[in-house]
């Protein structure tokens, strides 16, 4: 059985609804917001109603991980990172380290919110835009 990754698969069908982050801080900080995801949504302006959708990939080598100077976050086996809280420093290093953007970082907190890929924000998404994948 091979790793599961979080996956924007139709993001053309993005309607920009923020469902997905809903459903992750909701889950995750227990919070109705989408300032706590671990993904993010924009929009882009203009006519077109296009949507951005950033997510982590689930890195093998995660740069996210090896600029934090505490160790606060740690490579996970199989990719992706995790957060031991007591060991964060705050200084936002990791989330400047994350080539692609998907780092998304709390700033009630001061913390990096890391994606576990669990796929609840695929659930909640109407469009179908997200997809929890397995890969070999």
């Amino acid at each position: 059985m091979g790793r599961k990754v979080l996956r924007v698969i139709h993001r053309d069908r993005c309607i920009g609804c923020f469902s997905c982050m809903y459903a992750c801080s909701r889950t995750f900080a227990g919070m109705a917001t989408t300032n706590r995801a671990a993904l993010r949504v924009r929009a882009y302006t203009g006519v077109e109603g296009a949507f951005s959708l950033r997510t982590c990939l689930r890195c093998p080598e995660p740069d996210c991980a090896a600029a934090c100077p505490s160790g606060a976050l740690k490579k996970v086996e199989g990719g992706g990172v995790r957060l031991d809280k007591e060991r964060c420093l705050s200084c936002g290093a990791c989330v400047q380290a994350c080539v692609i953007r998907a780092l998304q970082w709390n700033a009630d907190d001061r913390r990096p919110i890391p994606c576990v890929h669990c796929g609840t924000c695929a659930r909640y998404c109407p469009n179908g835009v997200l997809a929890l994948e397995e890969e070999a």
